[in-house]
Formats: structure tokens, sequence, C-alpha cells
């Protein structure tokens, strides 16, 4: 049984401009733990998934999930560009 947390860490990262040094500095960890974390190599404590949410002002079911979480392009209410 896989029990991996999947997360938006680097998504939210990027859409807001905040570096793994920066996020880390916030938190009070090592910037190699958000790069961990980012890519699933490390499962925060539950403390640390509270304060990281906190970080990013989002509900901490909107940056961390025990699923995959889907594809921005798969979602269904996301609009679609067009192509005219």
């Amino acid at each position: 049984m896989n029990e991996g947390v999947f997360n938006r860490i680097a998504l939210l990262r990027a859409e807001q401009g905040v570096s793994r040094r920066e996020l880390a500095d916030a938190l009070g960890v090592h910037y190699q733990t958000i790069g961990y974390l980012e890519r699933g190599e490390f499962n925060p404590s539950l403390h640390l998934a509270l304060r990281i949410a906190e970080f990013f002002r989002l509900p901490v079911e909107t940056v961390f999930s025990t699923t995959p979480f889907p594809r921005i392009s798969d979602a269904p209410d996301v609009p679609r560009a067009s192509s005219g």
C-alpha cells in the first residue's frame, strides 16, 4: 500500500514567486526539506503540513492529498483558450 502524500508546493511556489529558500526560512526548515517534499521523497508531519498550508493561505486539503491531484489541463472547470 502506497502511503505517499501528494502536494502542490512547487506549483504554489511558482504561482507566488517564492523560492525554496524563502519558503524554508518562513517555515524554519532547511531549504532541502522543501525539495524533498516537492519530489515526494519526504512526507511532512501534520504540524509542518498545516504550517505550509497557512503560509499559502489555503486549506490543507488544497495543498496536500493522499491521492494524486488531477492535472490542471484535466480539470473540468478550467476555461479553455479558443483557437479562433
